[in-house]
């Protein structure tokens, strides 16, 4: 967990900042992702809420159990990194096949897709998870 709480941390409550903006409109829609106004693309957008709440969910949990020296953190945290792989991996398959790319939204995504991979792989190890 040394390494990977940062990314939890990262991730998670970027999370949650980022629902939160969603919510309250907090930045000019030139900032977000294209078609921004089209309601099926809200809709869209919307459908990843909540995946990403239970991200944040799991990954936050995952530390405080870790904190607390309860094993059962191993389990939140291999959960939340899935979830996290899935959810970028749903929204990259999404904008290729509209064809649509951007630098911002794909980096973002990819970076979802890329990091639990460093990560998961240690879940299976017969050495102790310290990640």
């Amino acid at each position: 967990m040394k390494t990977l709480k940062y990314f939890f941390f990262l991730v998670d409550i970027g999370f949650i900042i980022y629902w939160g903006i969603t919510y309250f409109e907090a930045l000019p829609s030139e900032y977000l992702y294209s078609d921004y106004k089209n309601p099926m693309m809200v809709d869209w957008n919307w459908s990843f809420f909540p995946l990403d709440l239970c991200i944040s969910f799991t990954g936050l949990t995952s530390y405080w159990q870790y904190r607390k020296g309860n094993k059962n953190w191993k389990n939140l945290a291999l959960i939340s990194l899935i979830l996290t792989f899935t959810s970028g991996l749903q929204a990259i398959a999404f904008w290729a096949i509209r064809g649509d790319f951007d630098i911002t939204w794909w980096g973002m995504n990819l970076f979802l897709m890329i990091y639990p991979l460093f990560f998961i792989p240690q879940f299976f190890s017969p050495k102790e998870a310290t990640i």
